[in-house]
């Protein structure tokens, strides 16, 4: 051994000795320290006693229109193509015009709370005592990539972790046999990438996990040995062959994710199989979710599966908007009435259909329901035509727009701030993303300002040096 290597495998040994005592430290003397290398995702305590145990988050790309689903705006009829009474708009796109454009859907109040949804959300609507409608979203990012990358990460741009991974890294998860954070495809990854699911500057095994549709949502996850034990031999030999690797270099995030992943695959090639397995489903819950039906048969499996995944502990899920006749987004920069019927058609039943089932079994108080895109839409008709028709539709709008959650400690059957009367910008109550990022944290029993990591001088966080609990909201 050289002495430089020598004195790098010493200086590396000192740091694991106080990396140890400082995690003993922060868990508490009753709880055993850990290796966040060899255990990336074991359960950690929280700061406080969280009201979430688990996140599903459905990520409608490409921004719905807050002004046509749940927040109705009455003055957009009454003005119905004549010009908006406000100067100097801000705008994304070409084509944008200055006339105000009606909702072409009708809004009802429903439940006990009497909240308005328009008729794209029928099923949803029936869930709206508890659900917390957001209406005074604000994000900072007008274009998709950037603002994906902020409803994700915090940042508007790349490289930074998301969501998903600051939960993990956070609190860990309570499934041995799947990844902590699992993204689900519907069949259209949102612009940005796969960054906007990624682990950033954290350990490379906080990162996201793609579980595409169809039989085989992993790659290579059919053993290739029919003897487990032969299976096992190779895998303890390459195990073996990589810790090496390790004891010369140092540690390497992204080899030490290799040989922890090479293990929950070994766990997930048996546990997998038995996930996508629905038979043990009544037929009265397959068809809750909308299964056989040909508008939502595809996000309806995925719900369905969201569901599952919470039984068995997987920390944060998060679903991503199905690809249905050609319309792959919300994006509606014309034709948004088609587009957002046919959007809807494919998840309303399906979302329905989860917030009932995980209310049925006792879930839905531990599993935090987040719906919403990177930003909404604009009340201002966009079209490269002279006159109204079903051709309209809307541009990008991050000034005031809806989100809403359910469960894990929210407040059900509450309307939470307000747009102004066309529904252009955020007046009452505005909610930030990096406030909403915050809350999220909390209700899972974290500090956004103590979850930390040290990076490129300085402690970084989710909601970097933003952010504050919405208080309001909590149950």
């Amino acid at each position: 051994m050289t002495r430089r290597e020598w004195l790098f495998r010493s200086a590396n040994g000192f740091g694991g000795l106080a990396l140890a005592a400082l995690l003993q430290e922060q868990a508490g003397a009753a709880s055993p320290a850990f290796d966040r290398s060899t255990q990336p995702l074991a359960v950690r305590a929280p700061h406080f006693e969280p009201r979430a145990k688990n996140v599903i988050f459905l990520f409608m790309d490409g921004g719905p229109s807050q002004i046509d689903s749940f927040d109705p705006k009455p003055r957009l009829a009454k003005e119905h193509w004549q010009p908006i009474q406000m100067d100097n708009l801000p705008t994304t796109v070409f084509n944008i015009s200055n006339r105000v454009f009606q909702s072409p859907f009708e809004f009802r109040q429903y439940g006990q709370s009497g909240a308005w949804v328009s008729d794209l959300f029928p099923n949803v609507a029936q869930c709206v005592d508890d659900l917390c409608i957001i209406r005074s979203m604000v994000a900072d990012h007008s274009e998709h990539t950037a603002a994906n990358y902020f409803i994700h990460t915090g940042s508007g741009f790349q490289g930074r972790p998301s969501m998903g991974a600051w939960v993990t890294y956070g609190l860990g998860s309570e499934c041995n046999n799947l990844p902590g954070f699992i993204v689900l495809d519907s069949g259209l990854i949102p612009p940005g990438g796969m960054d906007c699911f990624g682990a950033g500057f954290l350990p490379a095994s906080y990162q996201g996990t793609l579980f595409r549709k169809g039989k085989t949502p992993v790659a290579d996850i059919e053993p290739r040995e029919d003897d487990p034990a032969l299976q096992r031999g190779k895998l303890d030999l390459l195990r073996s062959l990589n810790q090496g690797t390790l004891e010369r270099f140092g540690r390497v995030s992204e080899l030490e994710a290799t040989i922890s992943n090479y293990e929950l695959a070994f766990r997930m090639q048996s546990e997998v199989p038995d996930l996508l397995d629905f038979a043990g489903e009544t037929e009265t819950t397959k068809d809750l979710y909308g299964l056989g039906e040909p508008d939502t048969e595809e996000f309806g499996r995925q719900c369905l599966l969201a569901r599952r995944m919470v039984e068995r502990g997987v920390r944060f899920i998060e679903l991503l908007t199905p690809r249905r006749q050609g319309q792959d987004r919300w994006d509606q920069h014309h034709k948004l009435e088609e587009g957002h019927r046919i959007n809807s058609r494919a998840v309303d039943k399906p979302i329905a259909g989860l917030l009932t089932d995980l209310k049925g079994r006792g879930l839905l108080d531990e599993t935090l329901v987040i719906w919403g895109g990177e930003f909404g839409r604009t009340p201002t008709a966009q079209t490269m035509e002279t006159g109204y028709s079903s051709g309209v539709g809307r541009d990008h709008n991050p000034f005031g727009f809806t989100m809403w959650l359910a469960g894990g400690g929210v407040k059900g059957g509450i309307r939470y701030g307000a747009t102004d009367d066309y529904g252009y910008f955020a007046v009452e109550n505005k909610v930030h993303m990096h406030d909403l990022h915050a809350t999220i944290l909390h209700l899972l029993g974290m500090d956004h300002k103590r979850l930390t990591y040290p990076f490129s001088g300085r402690d970084m966080r989710l909601t970097d040096v933003h952010g504050n609990v919405v208080h309001d909201i909590l149950a």
